[in-house]
């Protein structure tokens, strides 16, 4: 499994961003993908997943602000982050959750107060 992110950056408080994770290695269709988090001094955390079917799960920090989203044509998984907090600064990881299972080596985003 090989999970390639990019996107992420420094943005102002309230600003976007739109990660991308380019997978490779795995049945990409009928696999769950997800978005995880670490933010400074703090433990890993599911940001969201999407489903092969296209059910999503959010967590209740970035419910309504965020959005994860998959192109099966092109083997990526998205995360389109608005209204971004101060508190979202973290390094973001795409995960592979199942059949198959792996991490991207993460990207980092900050945003400034």
């Amino acid at each position: 499994v090989q999970l390639v992110e990019s996107g992420g950056g420094l943005v102002q408080a309230g600003g976007s961003l739109r990660l991308s994770c380019a997978a490779s290695g795995i049945s990409f269709s009928i696999n769950t993908m997800a978005w995880h988090r670490q933010g400074p001094g703090k433990q890993r955390e599911l940001v969201a997943f999407i489903t092969s079917v296209g059910s999503t799960y959010y967590a209740d920090s970035v419910k309504g602000r965020f959005t994860i989203s998959r192109d099966n044509a092109k083997n990526m998984v998205y995360l389109q982050m608005n209204s971004l907090k101060p508190e979202d600064t973290a390094v973001y990881y795409c995960a592979a959750r199942a059949p198959s299972t792996g991490w991207g080596q993460g990207t980092q985003v900050t945003v400034s107060s």
